[in-house]
């Protein structure tokens, strides 16, 4: 395992979850078939994947002071994540996303009211800047407030620690933030909304890695659901297969244990391409279960799935 930690700066969400047979139409009321809540938010699931996989976890967020605050303060316990860097706020609720699940399909929609984290601010970061600068890698997504993010990128750029951004959910991001960034990890429909251009064939996600190389991303990894991942490095361009672990139950966070997983392998020191495959195998597995935080596999899992060459 790696000697540095991972350093994830994101949100945590709690998950109210419905299932039912299909999704409702606007305007529509419709009978599920059940309702759940646990720990989600992009960040948070990313960083429970890793220390799942055996990462040394710092986690800088915020959280309400509240039962679902008390939730993740558990969980995060319970995996042996740093929380050092995970602030309270007394005036805003620990963030909510309402999800929607289709039983038949597999697939979901969700709905985020980011709360607490809403407040977290460039000190808040800053107050991690030894941590970010001892770290294997660091990761961010979109979830909170830009300005935090890029903070939390330029410490660990100017400490020469590797930036992963997952870039979610989707949207332009300023050009000049892309030379910052050392691994990016964008869904089709989110590297569409990035390049400005559909992304729907293999010739247009090659593209769009192109557009994406052109702008300072050195490692651009595109998710394609149950294809696997498109990679696209000096060191390897191809299509990295999906890993099956069973019949899909639900793909919610499926992109967050990818993500997980493969900021597990590169603080490892595994090529790209490996990184890629682990990542992949982490995600076959969540989506076999329901949830998100809590579908997250444990590293054994993860290495008798590949052992057995699925």
């Amino acid at each position: 395992m790696s000697p540095k930690p991972i350093t994830v700066l994101g949100s945590f969400m709690a998950d109210l979850v419905c299932r039912a047979d299909r999704m409702p139409a606007w305007g529509e009321t419709l009978r599920g078939n059940a309702f759940a809540v646990g720990p989600g938010g992009k960040g948070s699931n990313q960083a429970i994947a890793a220390a799942r996989q055996g990462a040394t976890v710092n986690l800088i967020s915020r959280l309400g002071r509240d039962a679902f605050g008390d939730m993740a303060r558990n969980i995060y316990r319970d995996e042996g994540m740093n929380t050092a860097f995970i602030s309270d706020d007394p005036d805003r609720s620990t963030g909510t996303a309402s999800i929607v699940v289709d039983d038949a399909r597999g697939e979901n929609a969700i709905i985020i009211v980011p709360g607490a984290c809403d407040g977290i601010t460039e000190d808040h970061v800053t107050a991690a800047a030894d941590a970010i600068a001892g770290s294997a890698l660091f990761i961010s997504q979109l979830e909170l407030p830009l300005a935090v993010c890029r903070r939390g990128m330029a410490l660990a750029r100017e400490n020469g620690v590797p930036v992963l951004l997952n870039p979610a959910p989707g949207g332009e991001l300023p050009r000049d933030m892309f030379q910052s960034i050392d691994y990016l990890t964008p869904n089709e429909s989110e590297a569409s909304a990035l390049v400005g251009q559909p992304v729907n064939t293999m010739a247009e996600t090659v593209a769009a890695a192109a557009i994406l190389h052109g702008w300072g991303v050195p490692n651009v990894l595109i998710t394609l659901g149950e294809k696997g991942v498109y990679v696209s490095s000096a060191d390897f361009e191809g299509v990295i297969p999906a890993v099956k672990a069973g019949p899909v139950v639900e793909t919610t966070g499926a992109g967050d244990a990818f993500n997980g997983g493969l900021a597990t392998a590169l603080a490892e020191g595994r090529s790209l391409a490996d990184a890629a495959r682990f990542g992949n195998a982490v995600a076959g597995i969540s989506v076999t279960r329901p949830g998100a935080a809590l579908a997250m596999p444990r590293r054994q899992e993860v290495d008798r799935l590949l052992a057995a060459g699925t």
